[in-house]
């Protein structure tokens, strides 16, 4: 008798589960389309990889890929059988990560561009740890809306319209642009107080490529001066530096309203066109994926951020 007649014998006729680490590493395989980067993801060899799978497709009798000479694709029966696993995988990691975090808190990784997490969350920070020194943030600070966005994220506060797909969205708040320099820089170059003036003064830029950022060709067509072409006096590469430069005199930046607030009430910066902004469609969200497993810490820390939530301007 062989060990699978055996086994199904023992089972009263129900053909036995495959081992965990076979499905595993199908899934892997399936969702890489490659058993050398389903090597690299869990940690082993191809060999380890092609071996299992190879056992998981003699289980069930029947070919789960189409092997091609660099990669693998999921045959139909494969397909169905990925789609039937996936669920109940990812109920065993909850579970796993449940066990392992009971009795102690699970920390709450929070994602943000580098200017909403430098500040905006900063500033904010020491303030929720007064409250809740139990629960500890992991801040993630980057202008890659993919590492934002990441499994190992659990919330993200990113700029858009609101419409993530697979994520819940609340806006936080919206996006109001305006000139801002240090009172020194003002009372050195007083011609900065008009529009015609400002678009020939040191202009300070950002040159990051994430989508944040309006330029200043952009915002001073908005307020109806489209023939400028503004020299930059200096450029940086994160929003923080910009706004640091124009508080050290500088130049003038452009302020994003939320981001730059505390330093207008504390004077380190002004508004030289007064009230003059630009109002766009867009806002700064707080997001959190619907598909992953809600929990306590990660509920606090939601709550008191949707708290922080501006009224419209």
């Amino acid at each position: 008798m062989t060990d699978r007649q055996d086994a199904k014998r023992k089972s009263g006729g129900r053909p036995s589960l495959p081992p965990l680490d076979y499905l595993l590493a199908f899934e892997a395989a399936a969702e890489e389309e490659s058993f050398a980067r389903a090597s690299e993801r869990l940690h082993l060899s191809e060999t380890a990889i092609s071996r299992k799978v190879r056992l998981l497709e003699q289980h069930h009798g029947t070919a789960l890929f189409l092997r091609g000479s660099r990669s693998v694709r999921l045959t139909p029966q494969g397909q169905r059988f990925l789609a039937d696993i996936k669920p109940a995988l990812r109920r065993l990691r909850e579970a796993s990560r449940r066990i392992a975090s009971e009795g102690r808190p699970r920390p709450v990784t929070l994602a943000a561009t580098n200017s909403v997490a430098v500040l905006w969350l900063m500033p904010r920070l020491q303030a929720f740890r007064r409250i809740n020194p139990q629960i500890r943030i992991l801040l993630v600070a980057s202008d890659n809306d993919e590492e934002c966005l990441s499994d190992s994220v659990d919330l993200a506060i990113l700029r858009g319209s609101g419409e993530w797909p697979g994520f819940a969205s609340r806006q936080l708040f919206g996006e109001t642009v305006f000139p801002v320099c240090s009172p020194v820089y003002l009372a050195a170059h007083p011609e900065a107080e008009c529009v015609e003036g400002l678009a020939r003064q040191d202009l300070i830029g950002v040159t990051s490529a994430h989508s944040e950022w309006m330029t200043w060709s952009t915002w001073l067509q908005a307020v109806g001066a489209p023939g400028a072409d503004p020299a930059h006096a200096a450029a940086f590469n994160t929003y923080p530096l910009a706004i640091q430069a124009a508080v050290d005199g500088l130049g003038v930046a452009l302020g994003w309203a939320h981001l730059v607030d505390p330093y207008i009430d504390s004077g380190a910066l002004l508004r030289p066109l007064g009230e003059r902004e630009v109002c766009t469609e867009q806002g700064y969200h707080l997001l959190c994926a619907t598909a992953s497993e809600d929990f306590d810490e990660r509920r606090v820390v939601r709550d008191w951020l949707a708290g922080l939530a501006a009224p419209p301007r």
